[in-house]
């Protein structure tokens, strides 16, 4: 049986990674398709799903950078309503 570290309080210690967006295409047409960057990741798809999803990602940074704001402390329902408005029509 494993312990788990602590801390001098005696409680469970917790560490905090950094945010990221992962995005998997999954109509692929037989090419490996891998866009990465220092917060997301995407994955698989058709040329034309890759692009769109690369673009969703670029713009969701974008708008995030213009509202002062970063992946690690952005709300859940405020990060949703960013990717959707940054979505290609």
């Amino acid at each position: 049986m494993s312990k788990k570290p602590s801390n001098s309080t005696g409680a469970s210690k917790v560490t905090k990674g950094k945010a990221s967006l992962l995005g998997i295409g999954l109509d692929g047409d037989g090419h490996k398709r891998l866009t990465s960057g220092e917060q997301f990741a995407i994955l698989g798809g058709s040329q034309e799903t890759h692009e769109r999803m690369t673009e969703t990602v670029v713009k969701t940074f974008e708008e995030l950078k213009r509202r002062d704001r970063n992946l690690d402390s952005v709300d859940p329902k405020e990060l949703e309503e960013i990717i959707l408005k940054s979505s290609p029509a």
